[in-house]
């Protein structure tokens, strides 16, 4: 029977189940047959594709509410094409800030947030209306500084409806509070954005003598961790924040917390025998004895500057069980706490669990100080290191193929901080926060326009001849 005649033969459910499980190719294949099988591609099976092919991106969420599940197909093949041959347009957000400082970036549907100093740095997305009215813009819309001028160390996102404008903000006193970000209004005089001095409000309860390294939240639960090593857990939904708070006793670096995993947990980064722990998490309490010791006893200690989940769609699937991990040492490992691929361990402490992979720049064995996952296909781990402002990037898929970038300006600096989506990769160094964009329909209006300046830091900053992105230096991994 021919592909045409069973179109016409087979009931229309039948024939969606059978695109439940087609590629790209095949699905256009069988668009081609007849105008009824076209309809149901058109219908049902690019959205079944789009489910299957999961590509998380905040920046597209809003736009991709008005584009086609067709549109969402192609502007998703547009981008992995760019992503496997290493072509983006680069772009600095910012000019260089008259100080080195050590900002951090949050980003939700709605805005990126860059937090540098004592200020929080808004940019706003805009979506389009249509796959062909170019990329959703990433333009500036104002600051917040906060009038005790204290430096802000951690910053995340928190629940407040559907607004996408409240975070919690660690400072580096030890203070952690909850702040609402109003929307700001242009100076119509002289069209520039107006700076807000906001006070700090709403605590949370844990209050800490020392600096907030770090603030992650997931499921109603917002996990902190100060700089001496004092974890608190707080239920977001209880009218008593606070839940429980416990004591690593050494120095600490980065946390992360995962609700949806089969065993909640929260894993630490810190600077011990110990370097990477994970401890389980319920509703009510932060286990102060971790289950799993995610070290080889085999290799010297080191420290954990920052932890991730997984790349979504990698090979071994999507499990909350896999973290990834960035080192003092410049490796990037992936740990799956399902394996049990473990190291002898001493008595009355979990077995250390060996690194199920491990990435590595070779031509750089610079400290890992953040890393993030998602890019083309969904299976690309990325890793700021600690100096030049260079990105490390790997494909699971392949990880022997991995490849560096420096941002824009090549700073002499660490990527600090660093998220990828599907098309875009934000940053930012001691300098300016950054964009690399994958994805098709970038303009000149993408990002905010940076007009020349005279003063001599920016002179290592130089626009290509497209007039869209900035010139960068890239290499691969390969020694050959």
């Amino acid at each position: 029977m021919t592909v045409e005649a069973a179109g016409l033969i087979l009931p229309s459910d039948v024939l969606i189940i059978i695109m439940d499980n087609l590629g790209i190719e095949d699905l256009i294949n069988l668009s081609y047959t007849c105008k009824f099988v076209n309809l149901l591609v058109h219908e049902f099976g690019w959205s079944l594709y789009l489910k299957h092919n999961v590509r998380p991106s905040f920046t597209l969420q809003l736009a991709r509410r008005s584009w086609s599940s067709l549109d969402q197909v192609r502007y998703n093949v547009a981008c992995d094409r760019s992503w496997s041959q290493g072509k983006f347009n680069a772009r600095p957000l910012s000019h260089s800030w008259r100080t080195k400082l050590q900002p951090i970036i949050a980003l939700s549907a709605s805005v990126l947030l860059v937090a540098a100093g004592h200020t929080i740095y808004v940019y706003h997305i805009t979506p389009t209306s249509s796959f062909d009215g170019g990329a959703p813009g990433v333009l500036y819309e104002g600051s917040y500084s906060f009038t005790d001028r204290v430096e802000i160390t951690s910053i995340t996102f928190i629940p407040d409806g559907h607004l996408e404008r409240t975070v919690a903000v660690g400072f580096e006193d030890g203070h952690m509070h909850r702040v609402f970000l109003s929307h700001l209004q242009q100076d119509q005089s002289n069209n520039r954005p107006l700076a807000l001095n906001i006070k700090r409000d709403s605590p949370f309860g844990l209050r800490n003598v020392d600096i907030i390294e770090s603030l992650t939240y997931s499921d109603d639960m917002l996990l902190s961790l100060s700089s001496f090593g004092t974890a608190g857990l707080c239920n977001l939904s209880s009218d008593s924040p606070l839940v429980s708070a416990i004591n690593l006793d050494c120095r600490s670096w980065t946390s992360f917390i995962c609700m949806k995993s089969s065993t909640p947990f929260a894993a630490f980064g810190t600077t011990s025998p110990n370097p990477l722990v994970v401890h389980t998490v319920t509703p009510s309490s932060l286990s102060p004895a971790p289950f799993a010791i995610l070290h080889p006893t085999r290799e010297r200690s080191t420290a954990v500057y920052d932890i991730t989940d997984a790349p979504p769609s990698a090979p071994w699937g999507s499990s909350k069980q896999v973290i990834v991990s960035g080192w003092y040492d410049g490796a990037v490992q992936v740990h799956d706490m399902r394996s049990g691929c473990r190291d002898s361990g001493v008595a009355g402490t979990p077995a250390p669990l060996r690194p199920m992979l491990t990435f590595r720049d070779p031509w750089s064995d610079e400290p890992i100080y953040s890393v993030s996952c998602g890019g083309g296909s969904s299976s690309v781990v990325g890793a700021g290191t600690a100096r030049h402002s260079v990105v490390a990037f790997w494909d699971v898929r392949r990880p022997t193929e991995g490849w560096s970038v420096h941002a824009p300006g090549n700073d002499s600096s660490p990527v600090y901080s660093l998220i990828l989506e599907s098309s875009r990769v934000f940053g930012v160094t001691q300098s300016r926060p950054f964009v690399f964009d994958f994805g098709p329909g970038i303009t000149k209006e993408t990002y905010p326009f940076l007009p020349p300046s005279t003063r001599s830091q920016y002179d290592s900053l130089k626009l290509k001849k497209n007039g869209v992105g900035y010139c960068v230096t890239q290499y691969n991994h390969s020694r050959t």
